[in-house]
């Protein structure tokens, strides 16, 4: 993936960083409010080896902070950063479009904490008002 990187592209660039389901996985945890090894491991089920290179990556790119919490063993915690904090928005719109073509049995939903109201995201140009995936686009190749 790490090719991607460099690609004129903005959606592969950003494919390279967080184009595997763990580290989608990850960034919806840490958005949950988790931070720590334990926490992630526990609810992903995942593998220590592959934990660890993905909070490595998502640490070197950018998306999560490590930050010490403890000297005595020496543990560290993952924060979000502004870029991953920023990302939330992308988790959403992965969950809506899921709702629509993988919805069925129960599912988790998210509720604003302040309304009460169940969060329905709609991607929109902030240009034009409209709902992206409405009008036709044009892509315009560098160069």
């Amino acid at each position: 993936m790490k090719n991607l990187s460099n690609q004129p592209c903005l959606i592969a660039r950003s494919l390279a960083l967080v184009g595997d389901a763990w580290s989608m996985l990850i960034m919806r945890d840490a958005h949950a409010g988790l931070t720590r090894f334990d926490e992630f491991r526990k609810s992903l089920e995942i593998a220590p080896t592959m934990l660890t290179a993905r909070l490595s990556a998502l640490t070197e790119d950018g998306l999560l902070e490590k930050r010490r919490y403890s000297d005595r063993p020496p543990r560290d915690e993952y924060v979000l950063t502004e870029a991953g904090r920023d990302f939330l928005p992308v988790l959403f719109a992965i969950g809506a479009w899921g709702r629509k073509y993988r919805g069925g049995g129960d599912v988790t939903r998210f509720f604003d904490a302040q309304t009460g109201t169940e969060i329905d995201p709609v991607t929109i140009d902030r240009e034009t008002g409209a709902p992206v995936g409405t009008r036709a686009i044009r892509t315009v190749l560098p160069g």
